[in-house]
């Protein structure tokens, strides 16, 4: 008697109520139901991601009458925003909304689409703006309840933390990508920090420039954060092994400012030669 034929779905783990068709529809799985292992990594990633966000949508829900507004920042193909929305809201979509903020016009109107195909329009919206723009955008309110941002490259994250703070958001979680704005200025002013601090051996050499540049574009933003008041989890993603872009920053509003984080966030900038940068001090700015 044959054997019979393995399911490949058999191996992704996929969570209980995930639609097939959507994950075929981001082709993420195959019209015949396999998977390479670049979409594995992608759904392992996402999957994670979720693991840290149901429970935020579950406890603002429960808190706010079963309303949720969750706003996605460098959306892409909106991988995230779409499975969230399968897994956790389409079977109690009343008053929740997911919204995707994305530049490239095809993908927001290719998920746009995708949304009505699948019945999820009503609760997803999908916004062609750059991150920097949309918290003056008249399609989004003037306070949100979660913000996310996936892989959001360079200060395009930076740009979703400051539309958190200006939302007055409940939480953000963010995954940050190729941070190299603070790693320039650094560059910028090697020379003239070489005879005031030690510390310049961080980053004297141009490798070096570049990771401590972006574990220091990290540590700022944390600082920022609890600045405003969030009470900050920093954690990896997922193994080093699926994604060097790794850290996740998880960001829970708790009171309305934190006067100690923001001076230690104002010592770091001048310790390190960076609050001469007019830039650097907008994009880290701490409250008044």
């Amino acid at each position: 008697m044959p054997k019979p034929k393995k399911n490949p779905l058999d191996s992704l783990d996929l969570k209980p109520g995930q639609s097939i068709d959507l994950l075929k529809a981001l082709h993420i799985v195959t019209r015949e139901g396999g998977i390479n292992q670049d979409s594995r990594r992608k759904l392992k990633q996402v999957y994670h991601l979720t693991h840290f966000i149901e429970p935020l949508i579950d406890e603002v829900r429960k808190t706010n009458d079963g309303k949720v507004y969750l706003v996605d920042h460098g959306a892409g193909k909106s991988y995230l925003g779409f499975i969230l929305y399968d897994l956790y809201i389409k079977q109690n979509p009343e008053g929740a909304v997911v919204a995707g903020v994305e530049t490239r016009q095809d993908l927001v109107d290719k998920s746009a689409q995708l949304a009505e195909k699948l019945g999820f329009s009503a609760g997803m919206k999908f916004i062609n703006l750059p991150v920097a723009q949309a918290t003056e955008h008249a399609d989004l309110p003037d306070e949100v309840d979660i913000v996310t941002a996936l892989h959001a490259c360079n200060t395009a994250t930076d740009d979703a933390i400051s539309f958190g703070l200006k939302k007055n958001a409940k939480f953000m979680v963010v995954v940050p990508c190729c941070q190299a704005e603070v790693a320039s200025h650094l560059r910028q002013n090697k020379s003239s920090q070489l005879g005031k601090t030690s510390l310049v051996e961080m980053w004297r050499h141009p490798l070096h420039t570049r990771e401590f540049g972006s574990q220091l574009t990290n540590v700022l933003r944390c600082l920022q954060l609890e600045a405003h008041g969030y009470q900050v989890t920093v954690t990896e993603l997922v193994g080093w092994e699926h994604s060097m872009k790794n850290e996740l920053i998880v960001a829970r509003k708790h009171q309305k400012s934190n006067p100690k984080a923001a001076q230690r966030l104002r010592s770091m900038l001048t310790e390190l030669g960076l609050d001469g940068e007019e830039g650097l001090l907008q994009r880290f700015r701490v409250p008044a």
